[in-house]
């Protein structure tokens, strides 16, 4: 039987994972396949990354919830983690700032 405290950190590691693809892919959306899609008519880019994002948005979302309950976060540390998947760059201070040292 594991112990509660190999438990505990389970999904820290693949969140961490998550927060930076995630960030990276809504970076690559925002940034590089938008402006394709609508300057230069290109909309292929913008739909295969988007799925990329959606999907990794969801498991960001996913994990936050999870590694919220088993860390016993504050309110304000999951409202933090969960917000930072809406604005640009944020995932990467929620890996660097709530998850590194975990």
């Amino acid at each position: 039987m594991p112990n509660v405290s190999t438990q505990r950190s389970s999904f820290v590691k693949p969140l961490r994972i998550a927060a930076i693809l995630e960030g990276i892919s809504y970076l690559l959306l925002l940034f590089v396949t938008m402006p394709l899609k609508y300057l230069a008519h290109m909309p292929e880019p913008n739909m295969l990354v988007g799925y990329a994002h959606g999907f990794l948005f969801i498991a960001y979302i996913a994990l936050v919830v999870l590694v919220a309950f088993q860390e016993r976060w504050k309110l304000k540390s999951t409202f933090i983690a969960l917000a930072a998947s809406l604005i640009p760059f944020a995932t990467f201070y929620v890996e660097s700032k709530m998850l590194r040292n975990k």
